[in-house]
């Protein structure tokens, strides 16, 4: 029987650019956490979350390549492009945190007390770690929006900006669990309010561009959008300030870091990494503000 669609395969999604990437990813990826599971091994929750993240990333890479090689992606109701975009980044980001995390808890020069072999093994999985982090960034920077192009919302800067904001503040969030004391002050639950409020919406945003239902509201997405983003750069200028003021003053905490703070379970460095990352996303706001003047969304990509 003849088709008339065209063939079934489609031999790109393996031979592109951005294939290849795929496929490296694949490999890259399987191969670390084989070696992790064989011999590194991996514990507690920073080992748990790096498994989590190679396993994940193996996963929906795998989806991926088999939904683009057989065509499938054009039977689900997502807007591939942004999901694909929007993928990318969020494994860019996850791939070069575990690519830290692992090394830095698992990885010794000495072989005691755990042996020569696993600390070979656990050598060689943060080296395809690395390269796996490498090849995700790779697929960003092939499917990246180019000037004058017509493409998905998710591969503009602004989309990508809208998946960093959302782990930023999954970072500022496992930084308030960890016995930061937001709630001494109400000044301070107003900041984990903003923090809050502006992930919601920024993956509610992400979720109608990934799933491609933006043309179906009654409302202008792409002006709620930036005006949304306008008052995400209010809400965090205003965290920007407060935090420091009820965290780091004399008057209400502590400018230095305590003698006696318990590394690991201390309030003060959780705080000072709330700062951090609140001026990280406050950054990346503007960023998105400005460039979001600039573009129109597509949402059938």
């Amino acid at each position: 029987m003849e088709s008339s669609g065209g063939p079934y395969l489609n031999t790109a999604a393996v031979t592109s650019p951005v294939g290849i990437a795929r496929l490296l990813q694949m490999t890259f990826g399987c191969t670390t956490f084989s070696l992790v599971a064989h011999q590194g091994g991996f514990s507690a929750a920073y080992g748990t979350f790096c498994m989590f993240v190679w396993t994940f990333c193996f996963a929906i890479t795998v989806f991926i390549i088999a939904c683009e090689f057989t065509h499938l992606h054009s039977c689900l109701s997502l807007s591939w492009g942004n999901f694909t975009a929007a993928f990318a980044m969020l494994a860019t980001l996850m791939s070069i945190t575990a690519a830290v995390i692992y090394p830095l808890y698992f990885v010794q020069v000495g072989c005691y007390p755990i042996g020569c072999q696993v600390r070979d093994f656990r050598i060689a999985a943060s080296v395809f770690a690395g390269l796996l982090f490498v090849s995700y960034a790779a697929e960003v920077f092939l499917t990246r929006a180019k000037p004058g192009q017509v493409t998905s919302y998710m591969a503009t800067t602004s989309g990508l900006l809208k998946i960093v904001q959302a782990f930023v503040a999954c970072i500022i969030f496992g930084a308030l669990v960890n016995d930061s004391q937001y709630g001494k002050y109400v000044a301070t639950q107003w900041c984990v309010a903003v923090y809050s409020f502006c992930f919601v919406v920024t993956v509610v945003v992400v979720a109608f561009s990934v799933t491609g239902k933006t043309a179906l509201l009654w409302f202008p997405f792409e002006r709620s959008v930036v005006i949304y983003t306008f008052g995400a750069v209010l809400l965090y200028a205003s965290a920007a300030v407060i935090w420091p003021v009820f965290c780091f003053d004399s008057k209400y905490g502590s400018p230095r870091r305590p003698g006696l703070c318990a590394k690991g379970r201390c309030p003060w460095d959780s705080q000072l990494v709330i700062a951090i990352f609140t001026y990280v996303n406050l950054l990346l706001y503007v960023l998105d503000l400005a460039y979001s003047q600039r573009i129109r969304f597509v949402s059938h990509i």
